[in-house]
């Protein structure tokens, strides 16, 4: 019974190293085996076997890119300014045997690189340029890390500043700018929009008074059209009454000779006009001299008429 319980102990014991042999390695992942203390291989993807007690896993490496966000770090400014700022690392191991023996600790070495790097490259800025070119700054942290980096069997894909932080004083001053700058832009836009609403105004009424005098132009060029009509239409009126005039006075005098009248007829008719001519207003009267004759005549047999009637008396 004795020997059964040990030949079993025996068979688990021999069943557990084997299984302890046997590795599987998912996938984005890397296994650094040892033999006897020394590098012996690097293992991928599927499965592996090793010797027992002779051969260990030294290491298990994440091949993915890793995301490492460093607690804000002191700098200073060319201009002797002080500020925090916070940087953010993306990286990827890309050779498993320089990340298990190229350095104790990769993700503190990266972090006091990044730190130092940082100080170098804002000690060579301004404020404002600080301020203005992260773009730069992350640029310029990269390279210089990437190539620290490169012995470690780790690549630096990206380096982003999360926060520049100045001092609450220069914070403050620099609020106080963007507000004076806020309210310079809006006087500026308001001026515009009043200079520009002047300009329509104006431009308005200068159409308004062009469309007038225009107005006016035409009303009196009509007007004057229309007077010159009626003038027109007056002289054509009083020119074809004048002619109705003459031809009636010449028809007249046709059937006046038509009728044969003689002299005392056409001296009645002289008397006649020479009366009408008396009724007018005018205070000088120029008359014919045979009118003056007939009318003497006439005045002579008035007195003898009148005499007559006075002698019979």
């Amino acid at each position: 019974m004795g020997g059964v319980v040990v030949l079993l102990v025996v068979i688990v014991l021999v069943l557990w190293v084997l299984a302890s042999c046997i590795r599987i390695v998912p996938q984005a992942y890397a296994v650094v085996l040892e033999r006897l203390g020394a590098y012996k291989a690097t293992w991928s993807t599927g499965i592996h076997f090793k010797v027992p007690f002779i051969e260990r896993v030294a290491r298990r490496v994440n091949l993915k890119e890793q995301v490492v966000d460093f607690p804000p770090q002191p700098v200073i400014t060319k201009d002797n300014v002080t500020m925090q700022i916070d940087t953010v690392v993306f990286f990827q191991i890309t050779d498993p045997k320089l990340y298990a023996y190229g350095v104790e600790n990769p993700i503190m070495a990266i972090e006091n690189l990044s730190a130092t790097t940082l100080r170098n490259i804002i000690g060579d800025m301004e404020l404002d340029e600080t301020l203005t070119s992260r773009e730069v700054i992350n640029t310029k942290m990269r390279a210089s890390l990437d190539v620290a980096t490169d012995p470690w069997g780790i690549k630096v894909n990206r380096v982003e500043l999360k926060n520049i932080i100045p001092p609450a004083a220069i914070q403050d001053a620099m609020e106080k700018q963007m507000k004076a700058e806020r309210e310079r832009r809006e006087a500026i836009l308001k001026a515009e929009g009043e200079k520009r609403s002047t300009i329509l105004v104006a431009e308005g009424k200068k159409q308004s008074a062009i469309l007038d005098a225009e107005a006016e132009k035409q009303a009196a060029i009509l007007h004057a059209e229309a007077q010159k009509e009626r003038m027109i239409k007056e002289a054509e009126g009083q020119a074809q009454a004048v002619l109705k005039v003459q031809q009636a006075t010449a028809e007249g005098l046709r059937m006046i000779k038509d009728a044969g009248a003689d002299e005392s007829v056409l001296t009645l008719k002289s008397l006649e006009a020479l009366a009408k001519v008396a009724d007018g207003k005018a205070t000088k009267i120029i008359i014919p001299s045979e009118i003056q004759g007939i009318a003497g005549l006439a005045t002579s047999l008035k007195e003898i008429m009148t005499d007559k009637p006075a002698e019979q008396k």
